[in-house]
């Protein structure tokens, strides 16, 4: 059965917008204030935008749920006829099990995933149903990430409308004496009008949006759970059970042992065989060439030795040039550190001899100026000799 507990959202909408047609004075014939209609009614329009926009979705969840709860019923009556027998037998090769899209495709995945785990004995291993129809199918049929964010847009639009009804007051409001201020008091009501308006419905709109959202969500999870109680019960497809599984497996472990021990029987054999003929061939080739080729292999012998006496020599002679290399590198190692000590002192004494530049050139610098003032001192006094 559909849950239409949703209609009351516009049975509520039609009430709200009735009564704010009212106390504008649109039935009325009073004054209307069209900037504060106008205000109303764009923020009702946005309101009702949503709800049509859930609605949808809503319908969308009932579907899916009603499709479920058919199922279920099915599921009931066919394993009450069968006994109380398992009637997976019914449903794994049908592809027409649901009619929703959602439903279909994900039931068919599940038929794959079993059809994956068959053996000759039964199903290899378990697998729920709830892997594949569960609540984030529903959650993404009910459009739960656009429905979860209602409530809380509602209560915004409130309070947006309560800040816009309080600038347009305040806007109009102006005066310097009780006079002029109370002449302005009428578009400070109306501006306060607006916001008292906008934010009575949208919180009201917001709590009950809330409240009905909550209901259908809760009510489409309890319909799958009894779903996914019941195909459990009825046709959960049972897997092999735990003994028959471990026959199966002795038994193809024996084989197997069997198989491997064959072959093994049948490598010692040829191994033997191969060795044996390998050895005959190796006696019977040794000994043609031991007569074919006897006085030869003593040359080669002799030749070996002779080979093996130079080859010490050049060993020793290696071993004495490596000590003489050994040698030179320590001799290159003391004159490098001599001449490294001899780059010190030539560096100490050249800044020596920067310092006593320096000292000379101060000195020199000292007496030019003594010269200069004693010159300039005498040259002073020669003109008072001369006066």
């Amino acid at each position: 059965m559909k849950n239409r507990l949703y209609y009351v959202l516009f049975l509520l909408y039609a009430i709200v917008v009735a009564f704010i047609l009212y106390v504008n004075g649109v039935f009325t014939g009073g004054d209307v204030s069209l900037v504060n209609l106008f205000i109303n009614v764009g923020f009702l329009v946005i309101i009702g935008v949503l709800f049509v926009i859930s609605a949808v979705s809503f319908g969308r969840l009932n579907n899916v749920t009603d499709e479920l709860v058919d199922v279920t019923f099915r599921l009931q009556k066919e394993y009450k006829e069968s006994g109380g027998k398992n009637v997976w037998g019914n449903y794994q090769n049908r592809s027409d099990v649901f009619k929703n899209e959602e439903l279909k495709g994900a039931f068919n995945k599940y038929r794959q995933r079993m059809k994956g785990l068959k053996t000759k004995r039964g199903v290899a291993g378990p697998c729920d149903l709830e892997e594949y129809i569960n609540e984030d199918l529903l959650d993404r049929v009910g459009m739960n990430f656009f429905n979860s964010g209602i409530s809380g847009t509602l209560t915004g639009l409130g309070i947006l409308g309560t800040f816009l009804g309080l600038s347009m007051g305040l806007g109009s409001f102006h005066g310097n004496d009780i006079y002029t201020i109370s002449d302005n008091v009428g578009s400070l009501l109306s501006g306060m009008k607006v916001a008292f308006h906008t934010s009575v419905y949208g919180i009201f709109f917001s709590l009950v949006f809330n409240i009905v959202y909550r209901s259908i969500m809760s009510d489409a999870y309890g319909k799958l759970d009894e779903f996914l109680s019941m195909f459990r019960q009825a046709a959960q497809p049972v897997p092999a059970r735990e003994d028959e599984n471990s026959a199966t497996m002795l038994v193809y472990q024996a084989g197997m042992s069997n198989a491997l021990k064959q072959m093994l029987e049948l490598m010692k054999g040829s191994a033997a065989e191969q060795t044996a003929g390998v050895e005959r061939i190796v006696d019977k080739f040794t000994g043609q060439m031991q007569t074919a080729l006897g006085t030869d292999f003593q040359k080669l012998g002799n030749t070996l030795k002779a080979a093996g006496e130079a080859q010490t020599v050049s060993a020793a002679n290696a071993a004495e040039l490596i000590e003489a290399v050994t040698a030179l590198v320590e001799v290159n190692k003391n004159v490098q550190s001599a001449l490294a000590k001899v780059m010190d002192r030539q560096e100490k004494f050249a800044g020596e001899l920067r310092e006593q530049k320096e000292k000379l050139v101060n000195t020199c610098n000292e007496m030019s100026d003594e010269i200069s003032n004693q010159l300039y001192a005498f040259d002073q006094m020669r003109s008072l000799y001369e006066k």
